[in-house]
């Protein structure tokens, strides 16, 4: 199953979705990430300290379990494929640019046949842009 940033960081913060996401990895642990996945959960643990959710201790913990994460998982590289698909994502859907790369770089995971492939996501701009490549949207909440 690929994953987006966005179910991952309920992986590694406690949140709403915490609980279901954790059961939707364990009941299939072989995940698939876009190449820049580990530099957005690393922003999105910043940008929770900025905002005072999670203390020094909350950090140190989540960033453990992100090195725990990114030491199990596989990535797809940052290619020319994966790049003219993200430019080409960008014409057809109303994506930002690192949701166009996440998209793209799960098209190059399925060999552009989404058919059957399983995308996790918690954003519902990205999993509609998904859904209409033809993956299968896994929405945990």
């Amino acid at each position: 199953m690929f994953w987006d940033t966005a179910a991952i960081v309920p992986l590694m913060v406690d949140q709403p979705a915490t609980t279901a996401v954790r059961d939707g990895a364990r009941s299939d642990p072989s995940m698939v990430v876009w190449w820049g996945t580990p530099v957005e959960c690393a922003s999105a643990i910043a940008r929770l300290e900025r905002e005072q959710v999670l203390d020094v201790a909350g950090v140190d913990a989540s960033r453990s379990l992100l090195d725990e994460l990114e030491s199990t998982w596989y990535e797809v590289a940052p290619t020319a494929a994966v790049r003219g698909h993200a430019s080409r994502l960008l014409l057809r859907r109303p994506l930002r640019a690192a949701d166009a790369l996440q998209l793209a770089a799960a098209l190059v995971w399925a060999e552009n046949q989404p058919d059957g492939h399983r995308f996790c996501t918690l954003d519902d701009r990205l999993g509609a842009a998904a859904r209409r490549e033809g993956f299968k949207v896994i929405d945990f909440r």
